[in-house]
């Protein structure tokens, strides 16, 4: 069975104010192997190095390279995907950091929430995004 996306939006008509182009939905169900994917920041998993110092979109970017590889490596893709979270810095970074995330799960719809917090683990990451994603059984 694939993913029931319940209430199909795009942010374009939701947030007109903004200049995003996120598909998403208020639910989703889904049945299969679950697969939990650790909050994702700008650093290369090879190397632990952070990268695009200073750039959320750049960061994002490659938070959704690494909840890409690491889904693959599980198993799964990223159409999967059920459920993400975005945590920012600043809430100047949100459309920045979203139209990036956008472009990387367009036609999706997962469930999204978006959190600003003081900090996270280093000084110099901007951006984590999580997901949660399930495999459907065949």
């Amino acid at each position: 069975m694939a993913h029931k996306r319940i209430r199909k939006f795009n942010t374009r008509v939701t947030y007109p104010e903004q200049k995003l182009d996120n598909d998403l939905c208020q639910a989703v169900v889904a049945r299969g192997t679950m697969v939990f994917v650790r909050g994702q920041v700008g650093q290369d998993l090879e190397t632990s190095k952070s990268v695009a110092i200073g750039d959320p979109a750049g960061q994002t970017e490659k938070a959704m390279a690494n909840i890409k590889m690491l889904l693959e490596e599980s198993g799964a893709k990223l159409e999967h995907i059920c459920k993400i979270t975005i945590y920012i810095i600043d809430p100047r970074y949100r459309e920045p950091v979203y139209r990036t995330v956008g472009k990387w799960l367009k036609g999706v719809h997962p469930v999204s929430t978006g959190i600003v917090v003081s900090a996270l683990a280093r000084p110099e990451w901007l951006v984590e995004v999580d997901a949660t994603a399930v495999i459907p059984d065949l």
